[in-house]
């Protein structure tokens, strides 16, 4: 029974625009970002007081955080793809048919879950295509090491990979605990763009709240990746260990969606 669910999960995605459209969205607002950023950087490294200012860091650092911004900044794209998967099932009562085909919920909210680790994985090789491909040009560009010789720098690019699969279902469970989609948009918009980035520059101002805002999920994601990002840079305090990173995104991702089957997806949906 799961797999024809699965099946059905996947098959519903395909036959949408949005999967593609924040697809190429996240592929060009990383690569814009990835690659200004290594120009900038490139260009301050090749001043006449790069040196002294101290205004770049060195390119064993800035490497593996320009290819990382494709968690710290494009995470919000797979989660977007998730919630919109599950509540646009709300919006258009697609539901009661899922239900009656499969009137286990409960694997049908696995399936779905599943569905959106494989294409969450798929938006993390877009993303990191996009940003290794500008990261790496910018820096080339200026006669820079570009890092990927290393072999750290393609685990830590296969373990982007693996954050954008676990931020989608992070939005399969939100988009099951908050079924309006307008309400479930804002939400995630609002943490993601605001809330979080403002928390994450309060946190590094003092060690005692840097100690908390490494649990932060964004902060967990960097982690995960196990490279320095924008955030991190002079945070005082030791981060996540790269699995504890993943093993809490993880969690959150079944905290929610066990939530959201319990609070609205056992609801009567006719």
């Amino acid at each position: 029974m799961f797999i024809p669910a699965l099946r059905a999960e996947i098959a519903k995605l395909l036959t949408t625009k949005i999967w593609w459209i924040l697809a190429i969205i996240l592929f060009l607002y990383v690569a814009g970002v990835s690659g200004g950023l290594g120009a900038l950087f490139g260009f301050l490294s090749q001043s006449a007081d790069a040196d002294a200012s101290g205004s770049a860091p060195p390119t064993d650092v800035l490497a593996p955080m320009l290819y990382g911004t494709v968690s710290t900044f494009g995470y919000v794209f797979p989660v977007l793809l998730g919630a919109l998967a599950v509540t646009s099932e709300h919006r258009h009562q697609m539901l009661t048919p899922t239900f009656l085909a499969t009137p286990k919920r409960g694997i049908v909210l696995a399936a779905k879950s599943v569905a959106l680790l494989m294409f969450g994985a798929i938006y993390g090789v877009i993303g990191v295509i996009a940003s290794v491909g500008a990261g790496a040009g910018a820096l080339a560009l200026f006669g820079l090491d570009t890092q990927l010789g290393e072999s750290d720098t393609w685990a830590m690019i296969a373990r982007a990979i693996l954050a954008l699969a676990l931020w989608a279902v992070i939005g399969v469970g939100l988009g099951a605990l908050i079924p309006n989609q307008v309400a479930a948009i804002v939400v995630i918009l609002a943490f993601t763009q605001f809330v979080e980035p403002t928390l994450r520059a309060l946190v590094s101002l003092a060690e005692w709240a840097a100690t908390v805002g490494k649990f932060l999920p964004g902060a967990a994601s960097d982690a995960l990746l196990g490279a320095p990002s924008f955030f991190t840079m002079g945070m005082t305090g030791d981060s996540l260990e790269w699995w504890q990173g993943g093993l809490l995104l993880a969690a959150l991702a079944l905290v929610l969606t066990v939530l959201g089957y319990v609070v609205s997806w056992k609801r009567d949906v006719t």
